[in-house]
C-alpha cells in the first residue's frame, strides 16, 4: 500500500507541474529541463570508459553541501566520471556550467521505470545523496544493483514521518542507503531507534564549503566604493517580507547605516518593489553603478546572481532572507566573516540558525521594532559586536572536517 501511495503522490506531483507550467517558470523549466534527458545522458556517456560517481542534490543549498566532497573526491580519484544531478531549476540552472562536473543534469521523476532506465545507463560505481533526498525508487535499485549509495549531511527531527507508527514505508526508505552520515548525535539516536545501525555523525560539508569561500573571496570594487568606510548591514536572500520590515526599519533609522541588498529573486518587477520600499533613501543597482559616486548612495541593489558570498566581507552586520515563511537561507556564509547575524522568527527547522541564536551569535526578529532593538544593541558597543561577530567565526571553524568523514567512509566502500 506504501508504494501505491508514493507512485500515486508522484503522479500527482507531475500533472501539478504540467497545469502550472504555462503560468509558472520554475515548473516549466523544470519540464523543458527533461526533455530528452535520456537521450542526453546516453550521448554523454557512450564515450566514455570510466567509472561513475553519482552525486544527487535537490537544488541549491544541497549543492554546496555536495561540493567540497566533489572536488576532495574528484582529487582523490582523478580517473573518475563525475555525474552530477538536480531535482529543482534552482540548483540546475546556477550550477549547471560546474566546471567539476562532468555532466550535470535533472534527475527524472522517481518512477520505477525512470529509476531502472537512469541507472541501465550510468551504472554508477557510487552514489552520494545529500541531505533530505530520499527518493524510494532510486534508492531500491541502487541497492538491488549493490552500488553503493551514501546520505550525507543529513538530519533529522522526531517529529519527521519516519519515527512516527504510521511511517513504516518512508523508514524502510532510508534502510536502502549503504550508509547515512547526519549532522548532529540527536539524528543518529533517531535512525538507530528505528532500527537503522548504519550511521553516524559525520557533520555538515557546507562548514568546509563556507569556509572554502571565505579564503578565496573576491574584492568588488563597485561594493567598496559604496561601503567607503561606512557602516554596513548585508542582506542576504531577500525576500517581500523580509524588504518590509527593514525598510519600516531603516526609514526611521537616523543613524549612519548603509545597506546592500542582494535578493534571492532578481525579476525586474521585484527589483522594482524594493525600491519603492525605500523612498526616502538613495538606490543605485550594481548593474548601474559605472561612473557614479557610490559613496553617496544609501543602497545598493544587487541585481545578479553569485556574488552574495563576498559581499558579506562588507558588512558589520548582516541580515538572512526567508524566515518569514519561506525558509531560511544560508547563514554560515556571513557566520565565517565573523559578523552578528539577523533573520526572521521561522528558523526551528535550521540546525545552524538554532545553535548561533543559542550562542548568542545570531537573532531572531519578529519585526521592525524588536530588529531594531537587538540592532542597537550591537550598534551601540563596538566591543558586543566584535564578539558576537567571533561568536559566529567560531561556531563554523569549529565544525569543520565533514568532508573528511565523507571521504574515508567512500573509500572504505570503494577499496
Amino acid at each position: 500500500m506504501g508504494e501505491i501511495l508514493y507512485d500515486l503522490g508522484i503522479w500527482l506531483y507531475k500533472h501539478a507541474i504540467n497545469l502550472a507550467a504555462p503560468f509558472n517558470q520554475k515548473a516549466k523549466k523544470f519540464l523543458g529541463g527533461r526533455e530528452n534527458l535520456f537521450v542526453h545522458l546516453e550521448e554523454a556517456l557512450q564515450a566514455h570508459k570510466k567509472p561513475i560517481a553519482w552525486f544527487h542534490c535537490a537544488s541549491l543549498g544541497e549543492f554546496e553541501q555536495a561540493r567540497p566532497v566533489i572536488e576532495a573526491f574528484k582529487k582523490e580519484h582523478p580517473h573518475f566520471f563525475i555525474l552530477l544531478t538536480f531535482f529543482s531549476p534552482s540548483g540546475y540552472e546556477v550550477r549547471k556550467n560546474y566546471p567539476e562536473a562532468h555532466f550535470i543534469t535533472y534527475l527524472p521523476l522517481d518512477t520505477a521505470k525512470n529509476a531502472q532506465r537512469f541507472l541501465a545507463i550510468t551504472q554508477p560505481t557510487i552514489a552520494f545523496f545529500v541531505k533530505y533526498e530520499f527518493w524510494y525508487h532510486y534508492l531500491k535499485q541502487l541497492r538491488k544493483s549493490e552500488i553503493p549509495v551514501i546520505s550525507f549531511s543529513a538530519i533529522f527531527r522526531k517529529n519527521q514521518i519516519y519515527f512516527k507508527s504510521y511511517g513504516a514505508f518512508q523508514a524502510n526508505i532510508l534502510r536502502y542507503f549503504s550508509f547515512i552520515l547526519v549532522q548532529d548525535t540527536e539524528s543518529k539516536k533517531l535512525l538507530n531507534q528505528i532500527g537503522i545501525k548504519q550511521a553516524a555523525v559525520g557533520g555538515d560539508t557546507r562548514f568546509d564549503r563556507v569556509k572554502a569561500i571565505v579564503d578565496a573571496r573576491k574584492k568588488i570594487e563597485i561594493a567598496e566604493q559604496f561601503k567607503n568606510g561606512q557602516t554596513t548591514l548585508v542582506i542576504g536572500s531577500s525576500w517581500p517580507p523580509d524588504i518590509e520590515m527593514l525598510s519600516e526599519f531603516y526609514q526611521s533609522f537616523n543613524k549612519p547605516l548603509k545597506l546592500i541588498i542582494a535578493p534571492h529573486e532578481i525579476a525586474e518587477h521585484k527589483l522594482v518593489k524594493t525600491e519603492h520600499a525605500f523612498p526616502d533613501k538613495k538606490i543605485v543597482r550594481y548593474s548601474q553603478a559605472a561612473n557614479k559616486n557610490l559613496a553617496e548612495f544609501d543602497v545598493l541593489l544587487i541585481d545578479n546572481m553569485g556574488m552574495l558570498s563576498s559581499l558579506y566581507q562588507y558588512g558589520e552586520y548582516a541580515y538572512i532572507g526567508g524566515a518569514f515563511g519561506t525558509g531560511l537561507h544560508n547563514t554560515l556564509e556571513a557566520a565565517t566573516y565573523g559578523v552578528p547575524i539577523f533573520f526572521g522568527p521561522e528558523y526551528s527547522k535550521f540546525k545552524e540558525a538554532i545553535d548561533l541564536v543559542a550562542s548568542n551569535g545570531a537573532f531572531s526578529v519578529k519585526n521592525s521594532q524588536t530588529f531594531e532593538e537587538a540592532f542597537l544593541l550591537l550598534y551601540k558597543d563596538d566591543a558586543l559586536r566584535e564578539q558576537t561577530g567571533k561568536i559566529c567565526r567560531s561556531y563554523v571553524l569549529e565544525n569543520t572536517g565533514g568532508t573528511q568523514k565523507v571521504m574515508k567512509l567512500c573509500n572504505d566502500y570503494l577499496s
